[in-house]
């Protein structure tokens, strides 16, 4: 696929995302809270098919580009966008450890498309990029199932969403990581 294209198609989907907040909600903070949360959503359907096929990069190509660390970038910085400003307009108590594991996951996760680019060029070798790779897509995994992890505890009570909601996401975050075990053993047995 045409990055231009993807990366428009997901720019269309964080305004439509916009757009269906505030006709729900008005211009408030609960439009922005509910913003934030769909986009959130929306990263992680693409963080998904990144985890599960990064060692398809065929399917990866064919489906979201070549460029889909940048595609990734973009959708979850725009994210962090909303996110910033719902913090801040809210007045959101911050937690210091969460707020470091998630700056870290953000440096991964800009640095994986110069480090894409690097590796295609034969700036850093295959084996390098690897290592960057699979510590970028474990810890950024780690991060989401950190971020629903509490929310269904009920740890984070003004976390907007339901329950079910929560639990759900929780639920397909573990399953992606008992499909990516799984599909490892697999390829061991394999060869």
């Amino acid at each position: 696929m045409n990055p231009r294209r993807i990366i428009g198609l997901f720019i269309l989907l964080e305004l439509i995302i916009v757009a269906i907040s505030i006709i729900m909600d008005g211009f408030s903070i609960a439009a922005l809270q509910t913003t934030t949360r769909f986009s959130g959503r929306l990263s992680l359907f693409l963080f998904s098919l990144i985890f599960l096929l990064h060692n398809k990069p065929v399917i990866l190509h064919n489906w979201l580009s070549e460029k889909f660390y940048l595609l990734f970038a973009i959708v979850h910085g725009i994210h962090l966008m909303e996110l910033l400003a719902y913090v801040s307009l809210a007045e959101v108590r911050l937690i210091p450890i969460r707020l470091a594991g998630g700056f870290l996951a953000y440096v991964f996760i800009f640095l994986m498309p110069f480090l894409s680019n690097y590796a295609r060029s034969g700036k850093i070798t295959p084996k390098r990029f690897f290592t960057f790779e699979a510590i970028f897509l474990y810890f950024t995994w780690l991060v989401f199932f950190l971020t629903y992890l509490p929310r269904v505890q009920g740890k984070l009570p003004t976390a907007g969403g339901s329950y079910a909601e929560h639990v759900a996401l929780l639920g397909w975050v573990s399953t992606m990581l008992g499909i990516k075990l799984t599909s490892m053993l697999q390829f061991q047995k394999a060869r």
